[in-house]
């Protein structure tokens, strides 16, 4: 499993100044807008979604960092990230697996950890009580690169495997006051819980665009593409993939603009992940059918894309998403064409 951890990748991308893009000029990054982030996530998606699926992490916990946390702590995220290190955000639990803080220490872990072994910071949610109140609060636990404390034996998916994503046990980790994060249940304060949903939908965009780029690609070197049914598979792939880049760029723009009706933007952004699965499912399946059995074979690239493409569509609660932004278009009092200008 070792062999996993894409090292050599996400140095590159620390090379590249890409794990310090998102902090502010201040600190040593870009200052990003909502189009270079957008950029940034598309295109290491399209080279890696596995690789994209990690700096998504990465950047979303910077985010996080930067909203929430005291000076000091955007200035320590801001070093280490000018270090390498990798951040990563680790929420999510099972019914024999959670994260609680128990008399100044951690107890219990975190399950479907991406990046498990390389994210050297990781924001993790635990249950918290204290004098100063109760509920889910943010930590940033420091953990050394391939730290035995991270099990991959179970991430057996028939995609994204390269994204490294197991069970990491946290138990006896000691919580100073540098750790804890914001207030009580900050992280999942609206609009931002939501909203920030459109960064892995550029991961996924540039996905889908791999895999229209993967069967144009086959089509001009077989000569096929003049064929009339290629032909028309090609195009539904193009213009599937431009649909999806279109509202993931609208998505990111109306989070990133001040002033906006945050359930607006938080119905849009819902309405964007329907859109952009719609587009990924389209894409993989004329492509699938026009390359026919050696999309299927490796070492084929399209047989990896598609895996890991499929794989990664699986994020929480797709149907409640759609559900939440239909409640929001039935109460709209503007026409539709008009609900976002």
């Amino acid at each position: 499993m070792p062999g996993l951890l894409p090292v050599e990748d996400v140095e590159d991308l620390s090379a590249a100044g890409l794990l310090l893009a998102p902090f502010p000029a201040l600190l040593g990054g870009s200052g990003w807008s909502g189009a270079a982030s957008l950029d940034a996530l598309r295109l290491v998606g399209r080279a890696s979604l596995s690789l994209g699926r990690l700096y998504e992490g990465h950047v979303n916990a910077i985010r996080l960092i930067l909203r929430h946390g005291t000076v000091a702590q955007r200035e320590a995220a801001a070093d280490n990230t000018r270090h390498g290190r990798l951040f990563g955000v680790w929420n999510t639990e099972s019914p024999t697996v959670s994260l609680r803080v128990q008399e100044g220490v951690l107890r219990g872990g975190k399950v479907l950890c991406s990046g498990a072994g390389m994210v050297e910071c990781a924001l993790v949610t635990a249950q918290y009580s204290g004098a100063d109140g109760e509920g889910q609060q943010m930590l940033l636990v420091p953990l050394p690169r391939g730290t035995p404390r991270a099990d991959l034996s179970r991430w057996t998916p028939t995609g994204m495997r390269a994204s490294a994503t197991g069970t990491v046990d946290l138990d006896g980790i000691t919580v100073t006051p540098a750790m804890l994060l914001g207030g009580r249940d900050a992280y999942q304060t609206e609009p931002d819980f939501s909203t920030g949903a459109w960064r892995f939908l550029a991961v996924q965009l540039g996905g889908v665009e791999a895999v229209a780029e993967a069967l144009r690609n086959h089509l001009m070197r077989t000569q096929r593409g003049s064929d009339p049914h290629q032909a028309a598979r090609l195009a539904t792939a193009v213009a599937a993939a431009e649909t999806a880049r279109l509202w993931v760029r609208s998505a990111a723009e109306l989070t990133e603009r001040d002033g906006t009706d945050p359930d607006q933007v938080i119905a849009y952004v819902n309405l964007a992940r329907g859109v952009v699965e719609r587009a990924a499912l389209d894409v993989m399946e004329v492509a699938n059918r026009s390359v026919g059995l050696q999309a299927f074979t490796q070492p084929n690239p399209l047989e990896r894309m598609v895996r890991d493409l499929s794989t990664y569509l699986r994020q929480p609660g797709p149907d409640a998403a759609l559900v939440k932004g239909a409640a929001a278009v039935l109460t709209s009092m503007d026409p539709v064409g008009e609900m976002w200008r």
